[in-house]
């Protein structure tokens, strides 16, 4: 019996770890043949390794910047309706966009305000537009000038800097007043005659065009009720026809505001006493305005004389003396010519009109 042959097969090292198979012989005494194995070396081992890193790496930067995307777009939309928050110096805030409801008197809230903003901060930003190298004040007028004087009373660093929301610029003015409106409708205490002043500059200002004010007034302040309108249309007759002799807009009470206008559309005529009134007490205070309407609705009103038309007749004579001219009217009969009756004798000029007379007596 022929002896069988036995072969040493020398591995590498990094093969010598897979499990060796059983070798196996076939019938006619040669090796079986096996299934090939995936050999592969150092070098491929490692691109293989660095190919799956670098899919990894290309899937990760994909989802970053998917969510980047997404952020950005959240971040617009937020900035758009005003949600952006951030500090700005007060120093940089202007109020000069919009025509507000700045009262000539300082508003005696506004201490009440500085007090809460002292114990517990700002908790409602106001409300800016981003405008150069500042911002314009859309909304909270009263918040900023009590940053304004707490900064300036106390110099602590905390109120010189005020909380903000930026909206988005490609507002219109038309919204800018809407957002200024829509707050100050449901503060406490806005008067009418504020709001007829913005009303007004609502109008001139506005980028939809309105054939009068009532309808600014209609499109500005559709939030409010239909009778509320009703008495903000009143007020803004009576600024337009006192303007500017009007002072103290804002502290008329409703109940006054509507007498005097009711008084002017009886009397029109009483439109320029009331107004020159007003101008010739200039520098009033409130008080002595408020006086003054109200004397001016207690006075009873001046009996309305309309001038009747008087008919006239005209005659151009000539006399010895030269031309005369008659006119006679309702009650009265006058004569003119270059004559200079003074030297006439008293006796003569009593013979003349009593011949006058008797020519016009029926017969």
């Amino acid at each position: 019996m022929k002896k069988r042959r036995v072969f040493d097969i020398d591995f590498d090292e990094a093969e010598q770890t897979q499990t060796p198979q059983l070798e196996t012989k076939s019938m006619f005494g040669s090796p079986a043949p096996s299934a090939p194995h995936d050999r592969r070396g150092p070098m491929a081992s490692a691109i293989a390794e660095n190919a799956g890193a670098l899919s990894e790496r290309a899937a990760a930067e994909a989802a970053i910047r998917a969510e980047n995307d997404r952020l950005a777009h959240e971040l617009v939309d937020l900035k758009q309706a005003g949600l952006i928050t951030r500090l700005v110096n007060i120093t940089d805030v202007r109020a000069e966009l919009l025509t507000r409801d700045r009262k000539a008197v300082r508003d005696s809230e506004i201490d009440e305000l500085k007090a809460s903003i002292r114990d517990i901060g700002l908790s409602n930003p106001i409300q800016v537009l981003e405008a150069g190298d500042g911002y314009e004040l859309v909304q909270g007028y009263r918040r900023l000038t009590a940053f304004r004087e707490l900064y300036k009373e106390t110099g602590e660093q905390r109120f010189a800097q005020i909380p903000v929301g930026i909206i988005a610029r490609t507002e219109e003015d038309r919204s800018l007043y809407r957002r200024m409106v829509d707050e100050n409708i449901v503060r406490k205490g806005i008067g009418f005659g504020e709001m007829a002043a913005i009303a007004w500059a609502y109008l001139r200002s506005s980028d939809k065009a309105f054939s009068n004010v009532n309808e600014a007034i209609d499109d500005l302040f559709a939030s409010a009720g239909r009778q509320k309108r009703a008495y903000i249309k009143n007020f803004a007759k009576l600024y337009q026809r006192l303007e500017p002799s009007l002072v103290h807009v804002d502290v008329i009470p409703r109940a006054l505001g509507l007498e005097v206008g009711k008084k002017l559309d009886e009397n029109p005529a009483l439109v320029s006493v009331l107004k020159q009134r007003l101008l010739d007490a200039n520098g009033q205070s409130a008080a002595d305005e408020l006086r003054m309407l109200r004397a001016f609705v207690a006075e009873k009103n001046t009996p309305k004389t309309t001038p009747r038309e008087t008919a006239k007749t005209t005659l151009r004579l000539m006399s010895p003396r030269g031309q005369v001219k008659c006119v006679a009217a309702e009650g009265s009969f006058s004569m003119q010519s270059k004559m200079d009756f003074t030297t006439v004798e008293r006796a003569r000029l009593e013979a003349a009109v009593a011949a006058f007379w008797e020519a016009l007596d029926p017969k």
